[in-house]
């Protein structure tokens, strides 16, 4: 009893009870700096929501992650999906003059990717790390190519439309919530709402049931009768959508809309910490992205508040903070565990 409650506290208790107190010394230090509650509630606002606008493209590649792992497909190439998703998404949209098509072509550019990586590691039974290195480095090459192709530059391309912000106008006169969660790119909102669903139908639905047997138990879902290979298909592809789908916001609604040569920036590599660290799971994943996008955003909110100026001399540490704690956590308090079956071709069995 002891021990399940220990294993039960260190996994769900003490982590998120060791953020809060960081976060709320963090805010009193910062409220005793400004000495001005106006200006603290803007700069409070401001700092959540540049944790939203950061978390945002992790939560999608993550959750895209989740799919596939769930159904036993490693994914790595989640970096690669997303730099061809920004990159579709700036193309279509210089091509199209329309933002909402460049988001759709990302999403089926990494839907692409993700349909070439289950061919090759559910079809095939290739090798899934190879195979997702293979993404990435054709992702780079391909993206960079076409950068000099379509705009005849090396670095950046030209300015395309932005993707719309929404406006909510009742929140905007809400101290801090109106800040925060006013003006944000419609893929924002569309995250949260996503990472219900996916709770929903990975939970609650048959579809669900059967892409976590496919990760967990690959042999009793071929025993009645349901095809291993197809669920993987698919969790591969949604994998891909979901990345695709995060590129697109990178380029086109966060920051200035257009492509820059690997501007995703190892945010990748960052969506597969978060889903490890989530535990493969909707909320875990939602939490993760928010924590790694809170810890991203803190190298700038220092940089407004003059009591915090002397930690800008340590803004190589800040950044390699999330890394540091990911390891630190999953070393020491959260023990997260993949599914059964990950990485594990399946044979489907010959009956006599």
């Amino acid at each position: 009893m002891k021990s399940n409650l220990k294993r039960f506290l260190r996994k769900n208790v003490i982590m998120p009870v060791v953020l809060l107190v960081v976060i709320t010394i963090l805010m009193k230090v910062t409220y005793d700096a400004v000495n001005d509650a106006e200006r603290f509630y803007d700069l409070t606002g401001w700092l959540l929501q540049a944790t939203l606008q950061s978390a945002t493209p992790l939560i999608l590649a993550a959750l895209g992650g989740m799919y596939s792992e769930k159904s036993g497909i490693v994914n790595i190439g989640l970096e690669g999906m997303m730099l061809m998703g920004a990159f579709t998404a700036v193309a279509a949209t210089y091509f199209f003059y329309d933002p909402w098509i460049g988001v759709l072509a990302a999403v089926l550019a990494g839907g692409l990717l993700g349909i070439v990586h289950a061919i090759i590691t559910v079809k095939m039974k290739g090798n899934h790390i190879v195979s997702g290195t293979g993404i990435i480095l054709f992702a780079g090459g391909f993206t960079t190519l076409m950068l000099e192709v379509i705009w005849n530059r090396k670095g950046m391309s030209e300015q395309v439309t932005a993707l719309p912000n929404v406006n909510i106008p009742f929140l905007r006169d809400i101290p801090i919530i109106g800040v925060a969660f006013d003006n944000l790119s419609p893929i924002v909102y569309f995250t949260f709402v996503l990472v219900i669903v996916s709770w929903y139908v990975l939970y609650r639905t048959p579809f669900g049931l059967r892409l976590r047997a496919a990760g967990e138990d690959p042999s009793t879902l071929d025993a009645a009768g349901i095809s291993v290979e197809k669920y993987r298909f698919i969790g591969v592809v949604i994998s891909g959508l979901l990345a695709g789908l995060s590129g697109a916001y990178i380029s086109i609604s966060f920051g200035l809309p257009a492509f820059g040569k690997q501007m995703t920036g190892g945010r990748g590599f960052i969506a597969l910490a978060a889903l490890i660290f989530g535990n493969w799971s909707p909320f875990g994943v939602l939490g993760a992205g928010l924590f790694f996008g809170f810890l991203d955003t803190l190298q700038f909110f220092v940089g407004f508040v003059p009591a915090w100026a002397w930690v800008q001399g340590y803004s190589q540490f800040i950044q390699m903070l999330p890394f540091v704690l990911v390891v630190l956590a999953l070393a020491g308090i959260r023990k997260s565990v993949p599914p059964k079956a990950i990485a594990v071709p399946y044979e489907k069995e010959v009956k006599a």
